[in-house]
């Protein structure tokens, strides 16, 4: 009876703990915080990875507070387009202007950076972003959960 007990807890803690798993959807989709907290918080971090002067901190300041109100903006736009056409696919061509958009937006920011960090500070920001870059790659690459990994015959 003892046995049959501890079996019936193990697999009812078991199952419990299997039903909290990941819940559908963005992560803090329930309280988003506003760009310009977001743009708070990245300059924070920013100051801290590369020991920033005042004067630097509100240029960054304003350059995250602009990146986080066009994040924002592209966001509820992307959220429009999918209600009204969910099934709609993009040509070839708008892909490529959205790319080619974002990769412009992109090499005015490192401009914009450049301008405001010194070279030490440039390169270290380069260095970390590199970093995570590589990071983000790396999902979902290997196994994946419940696989083995199998030794090469």
């Amino acid at each position: 009876m003892k046995k049959i007990l501890i079996a019936m807890f193990t697999v009812a803690s078991i199952s419990a703990a299997a039903q909290e798993g990941h819940r559908q959807g963005p992560r803090h989709a329930e309280d988003p915080l506003t760009p310009e907290q977001m743009a708070e918080l990245q300059t924070k971090k920013m100051t801290l990875a590369l020991d920033l002067t005042k004067a630097q901190q509100e240029e960054i300041q304003e350059f995250h507070l602009e990146n986080a109100r066009l994040r924002q903006e592209k966001m509820e736009a992307r959220k429009k387009d999918r209600s009204e056409d969910s099934k709609k696919e993009l040509s070839a061509d708008e892909r490529f202007s959205m790319q080619s958009e974002r990769l412009d937006h992109m090499i005015a920011g490192k401009e914009k950076l450049k301008s405001i960090l010194n070279q030490e500070q440039f390169e270290k920001w380069e260095k970390v972003m590199h970093h995570k870059k590589g990071k983000r790659q790396g999902q979902g690459k290997g196994h994946k959960k419940g696989e083995h990994r199998r030794g090469r015959n």
